[in-house]
């Protein structure tokens, strides 16, 4: 399986973004600090705001089930699959290329000529 440039696409997917396509809306925000209902769990009450956010930072953390982490981490737990499909769907549901690490070829043995037997 490819591997995914993670590094790059925590750079360029924002935790807004991630928040849009769950359909998060904050019930309060302070500045870049935004609370609500955690998307990974039934609320237990209509104005329940255990989950915390900062749309600067993009880390996250649910004071009821303890999750917690970056944006890639709260997609994955919201669908409930590794990392590495997650990041993938993720890529896909905002219409965006999955930045793919492409191996570099592996360099060609350099052949000296008629050289026998050791190194000069």
């Amino acid at each position: 399986m490819p591997s995914i440039d993670f590094h790059r696409l925590r750079a360029e997917i924002t935790m807004r973004q991630v928040l849009e396509v769950i359909g998060f809306t904050p019930l309060r925000a302070t500045g870049d600090q935004w609370y609500g209902a955690c998307p990974l769990h039934e609320a237990s009450g209509q104005r329940e705001r255990c989950f915390s956010v900062n749309v600067a930072t993009g880390r996250y953390y649910c004071h009821r089930c303890r999750s917690h982490g970056n944006q890639l981490e709260l997609w994955a737990a919201f669908l409930g699959q590794p990392l590495h499909p997650a990041a993938i769907q993720l890529c896909r549901a905002i219409g965006r290329d999955v930045p793919w690490i492409i191996p570099s070829p592996k360099p060609r043995p350099r052949h000296h000529g008629n050289q026998r037997g050791g190194h000069r």
